[in-house]
């Protein structure tokens, strides 16, 4: 009995998108080991040294997500994270040798998601790369929806939220704050479940992140609209 072979099939590969992230950093050897690691994790990474090449390399190179340092030349971190925000909405992860909380709260303010203060880990900064990366693709598959508590209205589609009818301008991170505690008004919700939830983190760590930016909230939507129960976290407390 004779078999006719039957052709071979080549499988057909396909190629793997990598994710680009853009390291600003002055201090070459800082920048060179977060590349390094970053390129060993499997992204693909551009450097900047200072503010102007900083905001020139997010418009060409269109990053997925930046490592901005706050101290630069040219410009500072702040500067940079402003022009690049009224462009593109990118997720930024703040470098700082500051621990002042006003300094933090600008950073936020400004468009940054989340921040590490030097001296930090390779390991620790991965995480937190890896965390905002998949809170933004979960953003973009989330169920398109608006929410209306109170005075607020969040327009999850349009990411826009009014207060009152008028429009307030949150940042990204601010916006999924916001929109996890108007899931569950009036339910105190911890720092751990708001860092779980938010910024995807499995553990305690970044509890002052969660502060400052319920802080800069408060701001924006007024004082009384998120109650703090301290020694647990935080309530959205709205009324019809």
């Amino acid at each position: 009995m004779c078999f006719a072979k039957r052709p071979h099939r080549a499988l057909k590969v396909i190629p793997v998108t990598r994710q680009r992230v853009l390291v600003v950093e002055d201090e070459p050897m800082i920048a060179q080991a977060v590349a390094a690691r970053l390129s060993a994790e499997d992204f693909t990474v551009e450097i900047a040294g200072d503010g102007p090449a900083a905001v020139e390399l997010a418009r060409t190179f269109r990053p997925d997500l930046i490592v901005l340092d706050v101290m630069l030349p040219g410009f500072d971190g702040l500067e940079v994270c402003r022009r690049v925000q009224a462009e593109r909405p990118v997720p930024i992860l703040m470098l700082t040798a500051r621990d002042d909380e006003t300094d933090l709260l600008v950073g936020l303010g400004v468009g940054a998601d989340d921040y590490v203060t030097k001296p930090f880990s390779m390991r620790e900064l991965v995480a937190r790369v890896r965390a905002l990366l998949r809170r933004v693709d979960r953003t973009v598959r989330s169920a398109d929806e608006t929410l209306r508590t109170g005075p607020l209205e969040i327009d999850r589609a349009a990411r826009r939220v009014r207060c009152d009818g008028r429009e307030v301008r949150l940042t990204p991170t601010e916006f999924d704050l916001l929109d996890c505690l108007a899931r569950h008004p009036r339910t105190v919700l911890t720092r751990a479940v708001l860092l779980e939830q938010v910024w995807d983190w499995a553990d305690a760590s970044g509890t002052r992140v969660v502060d400052s930016h319920i802080k800069a909230l408060r701001r924006k939507l007024g004082a009384d609209v998120i109650r703090t129960v301290h020694g647990v976290g935080y309530s959205l407390e709205v009324t019809a």
